[in-house]
């Protein structure tokens, strides 16, 4: 760790390069610097470029209203599944 804290630039461009680093304490892996997923790369590339603008705030899950209607969806799905026996 002491390695790491005193050339934290160099390990950090090796990880920027791809490559994983195992840090340990006295022998034992206490952590791993590893580079950021491709699609997280991609995202901050494509909002670098102009090409994606994030959504603000957080919106949730969106639902749809429930549907009105007569059928027992439950006795028909049981029709279609009897049906193809």
């Amino acid at each position: 760790m002491r390695e790491l804290r005193q050339n934290a630039s160099v390990y950090l461009r090796r990880v920027a390069a791809g490559e994983s680093i195992t840090v340990t304490d006295r022998g034992v892996p206490v952590a791993m610097l590893v580079p950021p997923p491709r699609d997280v790369m991609l995202r901050e590339k494509l909002i670098r470029t102009g090409e994606l603008i994030p959504a603000e705030g957080d919106r949730g899950i969106l639902t749809s209203p429930p549907i009105e209607s007569d059928v027992d969806i439950s006795a028909e799905l049981q029709w279609q599944r009897e049906d193809r026996l």
